[in-house]
């Protein structure tokens, strides 16, 4: 274990190492300042962006002027306030929405919800994130999960997670599994490392991966990953049920051969479109 995970540090120290010729510092210090926005943190003072952007008050300033002129900062109505602007969103939406599995995967996720469940997602692997591309939701308001497109949450925590992650070399699993800390959002999180990558080896023999309530309380969820031509893993899919609705065999076997079936449909949608992402 020790060998392998040197190489993932190696590895992850080489992918984050950056060459100082091509580096703008300015526009580094700009995104800074569009990154200290948080879903918990969406109105901030030119004092807290300051702070969390790791900049001096005076050139914090002059950014966010610049990023209000360009209209990704906006000035919260009679406060000295800031908030991300509709220009950020823009921006969001087209990466989402274009070029991507969004488009062909969202009527395939309305034949789940509710018919097999009452969540449908569409996510992709971002360093030790999954990030959520599409979402059909009905009868889980009493969860407040947000879920939405842009969402992201610890791979490390869900299913949908699981079932990429376990498609990645050690290493490489290894590696992302450290980006973040492990924290147990419920009493079966799984945390710790080896328990992980036991899970993981689990999941790839089974070909989808489970959670029963270890992601939050009172969900269960079935994910299974998406392929590209050559075989490497560019998504996942997943359905989930509130577990008052059904128990965990039942919703196995119910929900799992359709999610198999949509997921083998975008696979095969996504090969012949030619879609990496």
């Amino acid at each position: 274990m020790a060998k392998v995970e040197k190489k993932a540090a190696k590895r992850a120290s080489q992918t984050s190492a950056k060459n100082p010729k091509n580096h703008v510092a300015s526009v580094g210090k700009a995104f800074a300042v569009l990154k200290s926005f948080t879903s918990e943190a969406f109105e901030l003072t030119l004092s807290e962006i300051a702070a969390r952007a790791d900049l001096d008050r005076g050139t914090a300033f002059r950014l966010i002027q610049t990023l209000v002129e360009l209209g990704y900062v906006q000035v919260v109505p009679q406060s000295r306030r800031f908030r991300l602007g509709v220009a950020c969103l823009d921006l969001g939406y087209t990466v989402l929405s274009h070029g991507s599995l969004r488009p062909i995967v969202e009527p395939l996720l309305r034949d789940l919800v509710p018919d097999v469940g009452d969540a449908a997602s569409l996510g992709i692997l971002d360093g030790g994130d999954v990030i959520y591309l599409a979402r059909i939701g009905a009868g889980l308001d009493r969860h407040k999960m947000d879920r939405r497109p842009g969402t992201r949450i610890p791979a490390y925590s869900a299913a949908l997670g699981h079932a990429m992650l376990a498609h990645l070399a050690r290493d490489e699993q290894i590696a992302r599994l450290e980006l973040r800390p492990r924290v147990k959002l419920s009493e079966r999180t799984l945390t710790d490392l080896d328990a992980l990558l036991a899970r993981l080896d689990q999941v790839k023999k089974k070909g989808h991966a489970v959670s029963d309530g270890e992601n939050a309380y009172g969900l269960r969820t079935l994910a299974t990953p998406i392929f590209d031509a050559q075989g490497l893993v560019i998504g996942g899919l997943s359905v989930t049920v509130d577990a008052m609705r059904m128990d965990m065999p039942t919703f196995r076997d119910q929900a799992l051969p359709r999610l198999i079936q949509a997921t083998k449909e975008v696979q095969d949608l996504a090969i012949k479109s030619g879609l990496t992402r």
